[in-house]
C-alpha cells in the first residue's frame, strides 16, 4: 500500500462524518420530496464547497502544503469532471420525465452508490500500482488518449434508449410503466416491481462507472496517496447534486468546458508517462489545472453557443420533465 496521511482513525471518522452529513441529509433536511429552486441549490452548494476547502485548510495545516495542494487539485479536477455528469443527469431526467421533486433522491442514492464504487476503484489502483510500477504508465496512456479523443471528437452524444444496460435491467426485473411517487419499487399481487425511478438509478449509477475510470486515474497522476484521492473525490460528488440543481437551466454554455477537460487529461496522462524522467511540482500542476479550467470557462461564457435558443436540450430531449404517460410507458418498457 502507498504511503498515506490517512491513518485509520482518520479514515474511520471521516466516513463517520460523511454517514452522519448524508443521513442529516435524507433523514431531516430532504425527508419529503420537493422541487429545489436554485437559492436551495445554491446555499447547498456554498455548504459543500465551504466544507472541502475547511477540510483542504485542515490537511494544508496538519501535514503540510504539499499535501494540502494535491487535494485542491484533485478536488478541483474532480468537482470540473462533475459538469459532464450533469449533463447525463439532465438528459435522463428529462428522457424519463422524472418529476423534479423526486430527481434528489434519485442523484441521494446515486451518489451514496458512487461512494461505495469510488472506494473500490481507490483501491484497486492503489493496489496495483504499489505492486507494479508500471500501471502508471498504463494509467497515462490511457488518459492522454482519452484527452485526444475528447479534444478532436464533436458533440457527445446520450442515447438512453442504447445504453445496454437498460436493456439488461428491462429484462431482468419486472418493471411499471409508472411513477409511484418517491418509491423505487411497489408490490402488485404479491410481485415485486421496479419503477421508472430505480431504472433511471441503475442508469446514474452506470454513468458514474463510466466516469471514475477517467477521474480516478487523472487523479493518481496528482497524487499516490489513497486518503488524498478518495477525500478530494467523495467531496467533490457530495456537491454534485446542488450542482445538478444550479447549473441544470445553464450548462449548455459551458460548451468549449469539455476541452478545457480535455487538455488537463493530456497534460496529467504527459505527466504520468514522463513521472520518472521528469519531476513537476504540485504548485505548477494545479496552476496548470485552475488555468485550463478556468480558462475554458470564462471563453464559453465570452463567446455562447449560437446553435438553438437558451435552455435548448440537445439530442432531441424533450424539454418538458414530466412526459407523458403513453411516452413514458415506452420508454420504460
Amino acid at each position: 500500500m502507498a504511503p498515506s496521511i490517512g491513518s485509520p482513525i482518520f479514515l474511520a471518522g471521516f466516513l463517520l462524518f460523511i454517514g452522519v452529513l448524508l443521513a442529516f441529509d435524507l433523514g431531516l433536511v430532504n425527508r419529503r420530496a420537493h422541487t429545489i429552486g436554485p437559492r436551495e441549490a445554491a446555499l447547498w452548494s456554498s455548504f459543500f464547497i465551504g466544507l472541502s476547502l475547511a477540510f483542504n485548510l485542515w490537511i494544508y495545516l496538519r501535514f503540510g502544503p504539499r499535501p494540502g495542494l494535491e487535494f485542491f487539485t484533485g478536488y478541483l479536477i474532480e468537482y470540473a469532471l462533475s459538469v459532464d455528469n450533469i449533463f447525463v443527469f439532465l438528459v435522463l431526467f428529462n428522457y424519463f420525465g422524472v418529476p423534479s421533486q423526486y430527481q434528489h433522491r434519485v442523484l441521494f442514492w446515486g451518489i451514496l452508490g458512487a461512494i461505495v464504487l469510488r472506494a473500490t476503484f481507490i483501491l484497486a489502483g492503489t493496489a496495483l500500482i504499489a505492486a507494479f510500477h508500471w500501471v502508471i504508465y498504463v494509467f497515462g496512456a490511457f488518459l492522454l488518449l482519452t484527452g485526444a479523443k475528447i479534444l478532436v471528437q464533436k458533440e457527445t452524444e446520450v442515447h438512453p434508449e442504447h445504453n445496454p444496460i437498460l436493456r439488461l435491467f428491462r429484462r431482468a426485473v419486472p418493471l411499471v410503466p409508472e411513477y409511484h411517487g418517491q418509491r423505487f419499487f411497489i408490490r402488485r399481487a404479491g410481485k415485486l416491481f421496479a419503477t421508472p425511478l430505480m431504472l433511471v438509478l441503475v442508469l446514474v449509477e452506470a454513468t458514474d462507472v463510466v466516469f471514475a475510470v477517467d477521474s480516478i486515474p487523472a487523479i493518481f497522476g496528482i497524487t499516490r496517496d489513497p486518503f488524498i484521492v478518495f477525500t478530494s473525490n467523495i467531496f467533490a460528488i457530495l456537491g454534485l447534486r446542488a450542482l445538478y440543481f444550479l447549473l441544470a437551466s445553464v450548462v449548455h454554455r459551458f460548451h468549449y468546458l469539455k476541452f478545457g477537460l480535455g487538455l488537463v487529461l493530456v497534460f496529467i496522462g504527459g505527466k504520468m508517462l514522463a513521472s520518472d524522467l521528469v519531476h513537476i511540482p504540485i504548485g505548477l500542476s494545479l496552476g496548470v489545472v485552475a488555468a485550463l479550467l478556468g480558462g475554458s470557462v470564462v471563453v464559453s461564457w465570452l463567446f455562447p453557443p449560437r446553435a438553438g435558443p437558451p435552455g435548448e436540450l440537445p439530442h432531441d430531449v424533450p424539454a418538458d420533465a414530466d412526459a407523458s404517460a403513453g411516452e413514458l410507458q415506452r420508454r420504460s418498457r
